[in-house]
């Protein structure tokens, strides 16, 4: 896939933030409550596969922008809106991921806290995401016939 980067300061946009999604789903196999891993338990697995559909969803807004640019086709509109759900869906993924692992999850031992830290970069490098939100509106209007 065509590497689209944000800043030199925050991870690209283009690859969903898949660490937190990756240590939650790691750390709920292991942990276990009442006897059980917590990934057997119905809110961990809710969790986990809204975390899933996020990062499939961040995927696919990121290929079709850089399916765009690859035509040499206009794609700010694409590139906005990729930008804005994935720099979002890092957010709530950190967040998620935090709950997954409990208190355990703030601590520096566990890198479940800088991805929290990363995630608030990318809500704000690079134009933060009203400024997104902003160019995908003007954009989309600019397109729309009169």
């Amino acid at each position: 896939m065509l590497q689209i980067y944000c800043s030199p300061a925050c991870p690209p946009w283009n690859q969903p933030p898949r660490p937190p999604f990756d240590a939650a789903l790691t750390y709920a196999q292991q942990r276990e409550t009442f006897g059980k891993p917590i990934a057997e338990h119905q809110a961990i697995q809710l969790k986990l596969a809204d975390m899933a559909t996020r990062l499939q969803a961040a995927r696919l807004l990121a290929r079709d922008a850089a399916e765009r640019k690859v035509a040499g086709l206009r794609c700010d509109v694409e590139v906005g809106m990729a930008k804005l759900f994935a720099s979002e869906t890092a957010l709530e993924l950190a967040m998620e991921s935090m709950r997954i692992h409990g208190g355990v999850g703030y601590t520096t031992e566990m890198p479940v806290e800088r991805y929290d830290r990363d995630a608030r970069l990318m809500v704000i490098g690079e134009g933060t995401n009203e400024i997104q939100r902003l160019v995908i509106a003007r954009g989309l209007l600019a397109r729309a016939p009169d």
